[in-house]
């Protein structure tokens, strides 16, 4: 040890390299956003080591079912999430968007990192925007929040469930791919016991389809994009655009790490729309939507020198898209986040009633 010491090398005995483990999904965009996280850590602790370890999930088993036939959020996350609680890796990264409003019991999320674009995208086989399209054109999306707000929109649309990752998704929109839509039919055929329903299926091709701008843009496929729909227009999913860092609550070494490298506008924005989230119960079986801004009084067409204000828009209905409300929240930034969201929650809850 003397000699180490002598030719200079006892920082040996101060620092020991570490190695973290990353878990992902191994579907292109995960690991595509995986290798993005695991740069920007490599630039900013070149000593440590960082490794992406796949980890397949009960999301990316079971392909055919909508999603809210198989379970809520957390059939993208759980399997991750055991191997972060047994200790077999460090840290997972995961698209917020698609995370439960709380993580599991032991877990907690870094503070968020600079935000991808949280838009909506509209991609099409030959028209040149929504307004183009034929009456009745068909439109894919996996996501209640996409379907009901866009027939707002347009309510001529026939909005169907499709799902797969952003590249197969695309492939079945240019191939025309055959889309079955499963219907009841509660008619009963003489060889069967009574009130048995029986499946039937329409067949679809589609139009179109509705991506998160975010996900196509990181795996370089943005040239492909027909049209963004403005958050007015279609309000994102809570945090979209988001990466959700998770890790051990008692890893505060790696913890201090991560935020280090978070971005104070993401992270109080994207807080805010999952605190909506969690206060009005939302989860993959309802459409629920948030984007929080941070937005300036000249933005609002006023003149005047104020300070910025938090401008929360909401959206929540129920599972069958009969009942939706919205709301516009604009706040101080030096109110409590919390009186943003009280009021929103509020705001909808009374509409919906109404309604």
């Amino acid at each position: 040890r003397d000699r180490l010491r002598s030719r200079g090398l006892g920082d040996v005995y101060k620092r020991q390299k570490m190695r973290y483990l990353i878990g992902t999904r191994g579907s292109k965009l995960a690991l595509v956003q995986t290798d993005y996280v695991i740069d920007k850590l490599k630039r900013a602790y070149p000593d440590d080591d960082f490794k992406a370890v796949i980890i397949k999930t009960t999301g990316d088993l079971e392909q055919k079912k909508a999603l809210d036939k198989i379970g809520s959020k957390g059939i993208f996350v759980k399997e991750i999430e055991d191997e972060l609680l047994s200790g077999k890796i460090h840290m997972a990264v995961h698209s917020m968007k698609d995370m439960p409003d709380e993580p599991a019991a032991g877990l907690t999320f870094a503070k968020a990192w600079k935000r991808e674009d949280p838009r909506d995208v509209l991609v099409l086989k030959n028209a040149a925007s929504l307004d183009e399209l034929p009456h009745g054109a068909v439109i894919g999306t996996g996501s209640k929040r996409r379907k009901y707000q866009l027939l707002k929109l347009r309510p001529d649309l026939k909005v169907v469930g499709i799902r797969g990752n952003i590249d197969t998704r695309l492939r079945k929109l240019y191939d025309g791919e055959i889309i079955y839509e499963e219907i009841a039919d509660n008619t009963v055929n003489n060889n069967e016991i009574a009130n048995e329903k029986q499946n039937k299926y329409n067949e679809y091709r589609l139009d179109g389809i509705v991506l998160a701008a975010a996900g196509i843009k990181r795996i370089g496929r943005d040239s492909e994009i027909t049209q963004y729909f403005s958050e007015d227009d279609m309000i994102p999913a809570p945090a979209q655009g988001t990466l959700a860092l998770e890790l051990r609550a008692d890893n505060a070494k790696l913890m201090a790490k991560l935020d280090a490298l978070s971005d104070e506008k993401t992270n109080l924005c994207a807080g805010i729309e999952r605190e909506f989230l969690k206060r009005i119960g939302g989860n993959c079986h309802l459409p629920v939507a948030a984007y929080c801004d941070i937005v300036s009084e000249k933005d609002r067409g006023n003149d005047s020198n104020k300070n910025n204000r938090l401008k929360l828009l909401a959206m929540f209905g129920s599972e069958d898209g009969k009942q939706l409300a919205r709301t516009e929240q604009v706040w101080d930034m030096t109110s409590d986040r919390n009186n943003i969201v009280e009021r929103a929650v509020h705001d909808i809850r009374y509409k919906l009633e109404i309604d």
